[in-house]
């Protein structure tokens, strides 16, 4: 059982050992990195079709809308590979977009998603940052 400081209640899930995964919770799902990637998983309607899907991904800017509906617009916390990002929808429920950093090393730790939105809370942004400085140690 993890114990959490008084007033964390808001704490996205705890450190995921074996998926190594340190999720930051948003209203619309959830996005994590890897020293290389950053992935954004957003909960979409039951019975979604691809076609129903807008998803615009670049260098430094991400816009998604479902059915016309906008779910998540701006400016990327860092830089990535823009011909590398990629989108998939999983089981009609869930659109996956995954994105290459253009920096990928344990001090490239982001910090939020957009510049100013989606941020990790501190725990949340200590876990991510041991996760990738262990993530480093696993490669060398």
């Amino acid at each position: 059982v993890l114990l959490q400081p008084r007033g964390w209640w808001s704490m996205s899930a705890p450190f995921e050992e074996r998926s190594g995964v340190v999720p930051c919770g948003t209203p619309w799902g959830q996005w994590y990195q890897t020293l290389e990637e950053v992935f954004i998983e957003v909960q979409v309607p039951p019975g979604t079709r691809a076609q129903d899907i807008q998803c615009g991904l670049q260098s430094r800017h991400v816009a998604l809308a479902v059915g016309g509906r906008e779910i998540l617009k701006g400016k990327l916390f860092d830089s990535t590979i823009a011909d590398e990002g990629t989108w998939t929808l999983e089981d009609r429920k869930m659109v996956r977009i995954v994105l290459t950093k253009t920096k990928r090393d344990a001090a490239n730790c982001w910090t939020s998603l957009l510049e100013s939105e989606y941020a990790a809370d501190p725990w949340v942004q200590d876990q991510m940052q041991r996760k990738l400085t262990l993530e480093r140690f696993q490669k060398e």
